[in-house]
């Protein structure tokens, strides 16, 4: 049975409930449970409890445990009130989804003291009334203002984690790291082998030596997790069926070693882990890398395979640098990488190494709150270009409030040219954040005199973007109004389109097309510009 088939038959459900609701009121014969805003507070054992029946369709029980299974918490408690059929049903319900949404109180509670309360006793009587049989999936998210200590968590984990489950997610709130550790004994004797996906906040992780309880795990997600390196090494010990591991935030983790036996792990994600110093990857089949903290001593294996980097140094002023300087030897298969600098300080290097397979060079540098120096120089960025021989799309965004590099109309008379290898291969250039400055321009005049296959040009004269990369104009959005967008930002974008029209146009290659996006006519309109 689908959703839309499963939909019907609650609605059916609720409209009998109603129809003979309005029966036994009018009759008054039989009293109706009074309807609470908690989940159902009823089981078998309550005396004089009479439920409801409804003319539903015949059919086998295990075909109605599956359509319980797929209804939200609520309407499945709900279901288990009025239906002696789903109470059985309820009692194995396989989805135990314990949040603020799911665990819903009346609006008008007390305060966080009343709804703390609320949500503690829900979660006490669900669980003390499943039968600790058949859950797949456990979803414990405690809001930030309940407070009780680890023994009545470890007991709710406890009911709740048996052989057979798939799926453990605990969020904790932030104050909880220091207080409460996960308690790996619940995942012995079996309890653990069958959990594919595991996601953990807030709380200290202490794998011990010889743990072997997640031969089934897939997914890994630690967040401000406190685990060290040894710990996650006995965790890997026998996690032969990982594919994604995500660590972020976590605090303690000096070394991580990803040993050569987890072939199936294609993605890792590495954010934030402050202290982290060294990062070893043996695993055989990595194709996905996204890193973001401090300079880190990277090695991977011979047989690595990562050919996809998402790559960024916190408090780091020279990320693009250190990118060209050490990825190409350390990381040789790679196809796409993705450069995130803020606060870029040093101009990029010429390199003898080459990434001999990129085909996808995504740049970003933001001057975060402050300009990017005004001597930063992008023409600099030519070095990626000659040691990418097989580069066919390169995109460069640049985010800043402030342009203070000297103006291409200032100096023009001296533009540099740069002898090197053609770029042959390249056939997509974007740029984002196009500006008037000198350095800007000449590295687009590079480009188009030296792309000798170039099919694209878009060059963006203003940077505004949602997190989805869509930039905010009336003309992009279809709607009526723009984002607001600093005078001083938009009067740039006018000499950037000035710069473009003499030149970038008269550079275009014939079979090349150019793609100029401006400002908004209609929400970013200026008066009194005086261009070059």
């Amino acid at each position: 049975m689908g959703l839309l088939g499963l939909k019907r038959l609650i609605s059916m459900q609720r409209e009998h409930k109603h129809r003979r609701q309005r029966q036994i009121r009018n009759q008054k014969s039989t009293k109706v449970p009074k309807k609470k805003d908690s989940l159902c507070q009823d089981d078998d054992h309550s005396e004089g409890a009479k439920r409801l029946r409804y003319s539903v369709p015949n059919l086998p029980e295990d075909i109605w445990c599956h359509i319980h299974s797929l209804m939200p918490l609520r309407d499945a408690a709900h279901s288990a009130c009025i239906s002696r059929g789903f109470l059985h049903s309820w009692r194995c319900h396989p989805n135990l989804n314990f949040t603020k949404k799911t665990l819903c109180w009346k609006r008008n509670a007390s305060g966080k003291g009343d709804m703390a309360r609320r949500f503690t006793e829900r979660v006490d009587h669900i669980l003390k009334n499943h039968s600790g049989i058949g859950v797949k999936t456990l979803n414990l998210e405690i809001p930030y203002y309940c407070k009780f200590d680890a023994y009545r968590l470890n007991h709710w984990l406890q009911i709740a984690i048996a052989p057979g489950i798939e799926v453990v997610t605990l969020l904790l709130p932030e104050n909880y790291k220091a207080k409460y550790s996960f308690p790996c004994s619940l995942l012995f004797s079996g309890c653990g082998n069958s959990i594919r996906y595991l996601r953990l906040n807030h709380c200290a992780f202490r794998p011990p030596v010889g743990f072997d309880c997640l031969r089934s795990l897939t997914k890994l997600y630690l967040y401000d997790v406190c685990i060290m390196g040894d710990e996650l090494g006995n965790l890997f010990s026998n996690s032969f069926a990982l594919e994604q591991l995500e660590l972020l935030s976590c605090g303690e983790l000096i070394s991580l070693r990803i040993p050569f036996w987890l072939e199936r792990l294609s993605f890792l994600d590495v954010f934030g882990c402050k202290m982290l110093q060294v990062i070893e990857i043996k695993a055989p089949n990595l194709h996905n890398f996204k890193f973001y903290g401090g300079p880190v001593h990277l090695s991977l294996g011979e047989s690595s395979q990562v050919k996809n980097l998402d790559f960024e140094l916190s408090n780091f002023g020279s990320s693009v640098s250190y990118a060209i300087t050490e990825l190409p030897s350390t990381v040789p298969t790679l196809e796409t990488l993705k450069l995130t600098s803020y606060r870029e300080r040093v101009d990029t290097p010429m390199v003898a190494e080459k990434f001999l397979n990129l085909k996808y060079l995504d740049i970003y540098l933001s001057g975060e709150n402050e300009p990017i120096p005004a001597d930063y120089d992008y023409l600099s960025l030519v070095s990626f270009l000659d040691a990418s021989p097989a580069l066919e799309t390169f995109i460069l965004t640049v985010n800043q409030n402030d342009v203070k590099h000297d103006s291409v109309f200032g100096n023009a008379s001296h533009m540099r040219h740069i002898l090197g290898p053609k770029h042959d291969r390249l056939r997509e250039v974007q740029i984002d954040g196009f500006c008037s400055a000198k350095s800007m321009v000449e590295l687009a005049c590079h480009i188009l005199e030296n792309a000798t296959s170039l099919e694209s040009l878009t060059v963006d004269t203003i940077f505004d973007m949602f997190a989805d990369g869509h930039v905010r104009r009336c003309s992009i959005q279809k709607k009526s109004e723009c984002s607001p967008i600093p005078r001083d930002m938009i009067l740039e974008a006018h000499k950037a389109l000035s710069a473009i029209n003499r030149y970038i146009v008269g550079r275009l290659p014939p079979a090349a097309k150019l793609h100029v996006r401006e400002p908004c006519s209609w929400c970013h309109s200026i008066v009194d510009v005086e261009l070059p």
